[in-house]
């Protein structure tokens, strides 16, 4: 299969209408575009429509300033059944110095979503590259965390049920 489709990269310029009150960009604003980015990556890597499932470990290193270039660089990591986590760098440049600066990264996970409106089959994605790997290997330790998480979550959650029923 050819994977030239499992990658995107997508460039914004920051505008004053996505400032916050300090100036720099909303990450509200940032976060909007990030899902867009994420839509983007997984519906063409699928060939259907995705929605989001999930976001995991939005990290804001940096502000990003109003006149910066954003930079999305979007690959998918990992596929299910009808799951794909899509990683992302962002990139922002000053565009008189050219300085870039790694901003911020996350983790989408999205689902395909068949003509039907449900959960649609998506190819799976077999890592090549030693980076494809790489992010291949995260995905699927960040997949069993979250399975734990939610697992350990449910648990806490009954055992309150159960706890509240005592009083």
């Amino acid at each position: 299969m050819d994977y030239s489709n499992a990658q995107l990269t997508m460039t914004v310029l920051m505008t004053p209408d996505k400032a916050n009150f300090t100036g720099n960009v909303h990450g509200g604003d940032l976060l909007k575009l990030l899902d867009q980015v994420a839509y983007a990556c997984a519906s063409r890597y699928a060939g259907k429509q995705a929605v989001t499932l999930s976001v995991d470990q939005v990290t804001f290193r940096q502000p990003i300033h109003v006149g910066e270039l954003v930079t999305c660089l979007a690959s998918v990591n990992f596929t299910g059944n009808t799951s794909m986590e899509i990683g992302i760098k962002v990139i922002a440049e000053n565009i008189q110095s050219q300085i870039k600066r790694h901003v911020n990264s996350c983790f989408f996970t999205m689902v395909a979503i068949g003509q039907d409106g449900k959960p649609s089959a998506v190819p799976a994605f077999i890592p090549q590259t030693p980076d494809e790997l790489r992010r291949h290997r995260g995905a699927k330790l960040r997949r069993e965390m979250r399975l734990q998480y939610e697992e350990e979550a449910l648990d806490i959650r009954s055992s309150r049920a159960i706890d509240i029923t005592e009083n």
